[in-house]
């Protein structure tokens, strides 16, 4: 186990997670996603975890493989077009994951998303996490607005507010 990381994430908690994402941040994130969703028939979802769970760390989990839990627990996979898309972010780690639906996924590929994270990435490094994370939002959207336009009923299937877990 790398004790640097272990550390890590018993110090990066809620507190932690609600200064970088401020209830200003956080609204200007479910705004953008709400505008961005009457675009294309795709749903965005946005969730910030401070750290692992304790038993998720001391598996080793990867960013990557809570981001599919996650993606899973909000059901963010669970859209009629399969044109769910999960913005996940672990503080601890300083990483940025994306999970797409298959509907989108098979349609985008992983070049698409590793760019948008990368992006997200640099914008945070830069203490940017809001216009890092509307740009992320703003960036899936286009490509959801490429492959899934929107039906003249364009249902929002999941909550636009993001989530700190």
């Amino acid at each position: 186990m790398n004790v640097k990381r272990f550390l890590r994430h018993l110090v990066t908690d809620r507190w932690v997670a609600r200064g970088v994402f401020p209830p200003r941040t956080m609204a200007a994130i479910e705004a953008t996603i709400g505008r961005e969703e009457a675009r294309h028939d795709g749903e965005v979802r946005f969730a910030v975890e401070p750290s692992l769970p304790f038993g998720a760390l001391l598996a080793g989990a990867s960013p990557r493989e809570r981001a599919i839990e996650v993606f899973t627990r909000l059901r963010v996979w669970d859209t009629e077009q399969n044109a769910g898309v999960l913005i996940y972010v672990l503080l601890a780690d300083k990483d940025v994951e994306i999970v797409a639906d298959r509907g989108i996924h098979a349609r985008v590929g992983e070049t698409a998303w590793e760019a948008i994270c990368g992006a997200m990435q640099r914008e945070f490094a830069e203490g940017r996490f809001e216009a890092g994370a509307v740009m992320g939002v703003r960036a899936i959207s286009d490509l959801l607005a490429t492959h899934f336009p929107p039906r003249p009923v364009n249902p929002d299937e999941l909550p636009n507010r993001p989530v700190i877990l």
